[in-house]
């Protein structure tokens, strides 16, 4: 049975999986996407949350919400409502205490992988 928490905010509020139930295969399924890594990269580039809409990400404003759902439901990233705007932070506390070292090697990872595509 998997336990999830929700976050009351103005009577909306989104599943995330508490700390003890993030999994790492879940993790790592959701980093493997482009798209998905993409916007963790930008989460953690900026150091706090941000809207939905400040993250650009070059797909349908559905698939988009899909890339969101899956992070969030795999404990990559957390949702809050603030009023109308839906704020996005990753969960960087939970997933080095579980993982330690898995979030930087994958950021460091993706960055390098940048830098060859960009000079190649």
């Amino acid at each position: 049975m998997t336990t999830r928490t929700r976050q009351p905010s103005a009577g909306r509020s989104l599943d995330h999986p508490a700390r003890e139930h993030i999994r790492l295969e879940g993790v790592l399924h959701a980093l493997s996407d482009p798209m998905r890594l993409l916007i963790v990269c930008s989460l953690a580039k900026s150091g706090r949350e941000q809207t939905c809409s400040a993250l650009e990400v070059p797909v349908s404003k559905s698939t988009g919400t899909h890339h969101f759902r899956v992070l969030r439901e795999s404990g990559v990233i957390r949702q809050t409502y603030r009023g109308t705007a839906k704020m996005t932070a990753l969960r960087r506390e939970d997933l080095d205490a579980l993982f330690p070292g898995l979030l930087d090697t994958v950021l460091t990872a993706a960055d390098r992988q940048a830098a060859r595509t960009a000079a190649g």
